[in-house]
């Protein structure tokens, strides 16, 4: 070689003649590619490099930018390339095997139409196929892809599951890798949203519920939700997750460290007891309601709102739950909550949303709510303007559901003055209940001016809260309802201006004897 020929510039530029080729060729073949016909003719001149690093890196950096760019996968699939990956996953190495595998769930991923697009190329077999394979990431990556096809909708997830695929799942998480152990029991996650029943059928309760012996957190929070998943779908399939000894190991697995764990337990018992009354019963006479007041206390890691739905799921099913909601001291902490100016809207509304089941039963349970002072706060949120559409709704409804079993008057007197005619007319509803039968109430209530603030509301007749105005009224003798009447003390002046003042004639005529006998004595003197 010349010294010409080695010069910076020289070299520089045989570099970008080569670029030059390489992005030619590229094109060209992107292309040829585009049309169908060309993919069968290309592979036959070896389009596919022949060095098997090569073939697997090219797939690894495809699959890369597909994962992020839906329509670089539409367009592997469009063009073939998928499919020739596909039929050569068994033709070459490991690597490129699990290559292949990165590949398929990249693509699925996206949608459900990307993901049936998958399945009609026939990728289930060939996925499904790995998952006996001897390779672990062949089986992790081969597991992934298959939930992330199933996740989409109930038709793909039956796909899935009519192609064989739970009973290598279950096998496959029973393998001692704990990397393994994960990706299985994500992907029976993502079954078990659509297909809960064949999750059960397949025997996979009894083994998921031995994994919360692992002490891997990644590994606990996925099986706790494969359980979740399972117990959300209906009463039956719950009452076999318990039965599977689930309940005990998640009740432990709310203490845990990390706050996915606590997460995922919140969610398992959460999904336990909104299925029934009997459920609901098991959980707290396991002792599930101390551990799950103790979950309201966290401001960090999404605990709050599944440990308040949780609550209230329980405080909901019959008045003795909800008395043991109330007696494991949870109004107070949902209160806090309530009260917390920053709090995100899922706290509040789930927190209403308990505070409502819990003082639904009756004014006892009631009364519980009232004295914490939730009431007041409840209305703040319903007439705050700032507040989203959702927390107006649930604060509205706990209150309607707390103020129907209210018999607390010092709870109802401040809504009197504060409440919108909406929330209104249930305060004077319960007014109309307590009034009748309760003279020290009658008296406080014209003391305190409640009296006077029911005869200046507007109302219009035949309304619900006219009729309970007029309940009122009738509680208290006419002239005091007329006294405290807007108007009335105006009609009091006008009669006093219209007065003709009647002097009897002793005053006018003649003086008095008793005036003249001092008059004649202040003479003499």
């Amino acid at each position: 070689m010349t010294h010409s020929m080695s010069s910076p510039k020289n070299i520089q530029l045989i570099f970008e003649t080569y670029q030059k080729a390489r992005i030619a060729f590229v094109q060209a073949m992107a292309e040829l590619a585009t049309r169908a016909s060309n993919v069968k003719c290309l592979e036959s001149v070896g389009v596919l490099d022949p060095c098997s690093t090569v073939r697997q890196c090219a797939v690894v950096s495809v699959a890369r930018v597909a994962e992020h760019d839906e329509d670089l996968a539409r367009q592997l699939l469009a063009t073939g390339m998928a499919t020739i990956v596909l039929e050569n996953l068994n033709k070459y190495n490991v690597f490129y095997k699990r290559s292949a595998l990165y590949l398929m769930r990249a693509i699925a991923k996206h949608n459900e139409e990307v993901a049936s697009s998958i399945v009609r190329i026939g990728a289930l077999e060939h996925i499904v196929s790995c998952l006996d394979d001897f390779d672990t990431q062949v089986k992790e990556n081969a597991a992934w892809a298959l939930g992330y096809i199933g996740k989409h909708n109930e038709v793909l997830a039956g796909m899935v599951v009519d192609a064989g695929t739970l009973p290598l799942l279950v096998l496959a998480f029973q393998e001692p890798e704990i990397s393994l152990k994960q990706i299985t029991a994500g992907a029976l996650v993502d079954l078990a949203q659509h297909k809960p029943e064949a999750v059960v059928d397949a025997g996979a309760i009894c083994h998921l519920v031995r994994a919360l012996e692992n002490q891997d957190p990644k590994l606990k929070r996925s099986t706790l939700c494969a359980l979740g998943a399972v117990a959300s779908a209906r009463a039956e399939l719950a009452e076999a997750v318990v039965a599977g000894g689930a309940l005990p190991p998640a009740l432990l697995h709310a203490g845990h460290d990390a706050a996915p764990v606590r997460r995922a337990t919140a969610c398992l018992l959460r999904d336990i007891v909104k299925q029934s009354v009997d459920l609901a019963q098991l959980v707290v006479n396991t002792g599930g309601c101390g551990p799950l007041v103790e979950l309201l206390s966290e401001s960090t890691g999404g605990v709050r709102v599944p440990a308040c739905m949780a609550l209230g799921y329980i405080a909901g099913q019959s008045d003795q739950l909800a008395m043991a909601v109330i007696e494991a001291k949870a109004i107070a902490v949902l209160v806090s909550i309530l009260q917390n100016t920053e709090g995100e809207d899922a706290e509040l509304c789930a927190a209403a949303w308990t505070l409502g089941h819990i003082a639904k039963h009756s004014p006892q349970h009631s009364l519980a709510v009232a004295v914490a002072n939730a009431l007041p706060r409840l209305l703040q949120l319903y007439t705050n303007p700032k507040a989203s559409a959702e927390v107006h709704a649930r604060a509205s409804c706990a209150l309607k559901q707390a103020l129907q079993c209210c018999l607390h008057r010092p709870a109802l007197e401040p809504l009197l003055h504060a409440a919108p005619a909406c929330i209104l007319k249930y305060v004077l509803a319960q007014y109309a209940k307590i009034l009748p039968n309760d003279a020290r109430a009658r008296r406080l209530f014209v003391t305190t001016g409640a009296l006077k603030r029911i005869q200046e509301i507007d109302t219009v007749p035949g309304t619900s809260l006219k009729e309970y105005i007029n309940i009122i009224n009738s509680c208290f003798p006419e002239e005091i309802v007329r006294y405290y009447t807007p108007g009335f003390s105006d009609s009091l002046l006008d009669r006093v201006e219209a007065f003709t003042p009647q002097i009897p004639e002793l005053f006018t005529d003649r003086v008095p004897s008793d005036c003249q006998s001092e008059l004649t004595v202040e003479n003499a003197n």
